[in-house]
């Protein structure tokens, strides 16, 4: 009976690895925060995620929070432990607290711009990736949105 434990275990190990960082994971958690404030769903744009891998690859060994100054709307957020892109992304979304969308402005010593660009109306496509860093193991997390969103001036939606 142990040996079919352990065995049931390790076919079960690729899945918890990869579960909450799938391209469903991210959209997911996207179009939560999305419908939360009723728009509509991103859907995923397999040339935006491979720009997001080729960037989470390059800071792999760093990890630097650093923008990749490219093409489309990004989010980036780095953990330890078991920190996955589900919880990059709730991390995000937390900072809807601190915005206030009749003032289209952020609490004062707050950030909301990571929180505006999930919910931002018109970016409608959605690559993302994870990568562990190589300088301390902890992970990188990077979505990409196209079209890129928070126009200064412009409501998210």
């Amino acid at each position: 009976m142990s040996f079919a434990f352990v065995f049931l275990l390790a076919l079960a190990i690729p899945y918890i690895i990869y579960a909450q960082n799938s391209q469903q994971d991210y959209l997911n958690a996207h179009n939560a925060a999305r419908a939360r404030v009723g728009i509509k769903n991103m859907v995923w744009n397999s040339t935006v995620a491979a720009y997001a891998w080729n960037y989470a690859k390059r800071r792999r060994g760093d990890c630097n929070l650093i923008h990749s100054s490219g093409p489309y709307g990004e989010n980036l957020a780095e953990g330890s432990g078991t920190f996955t892109g589900t919880t990059a992304v709730n991390l995000w979304t937390t900072e809807r607290t601190y915005y206030d969308y009749t003032t289209n402005t952020c609490a004062r010593k707050h950030v909301c711009s990571h929180y505006t660009q999930v919910v931002w109306r018109n970016s409608n496509q959605l690559g993302c990736a994870r990568v562990q860093c190589t300088n301390n193991g902890w992970w990188f997390v990077i979505c990409s949105y196209y079209p890129p969103g928070n126009y200064v001036g412009q409501v998210p939606y």
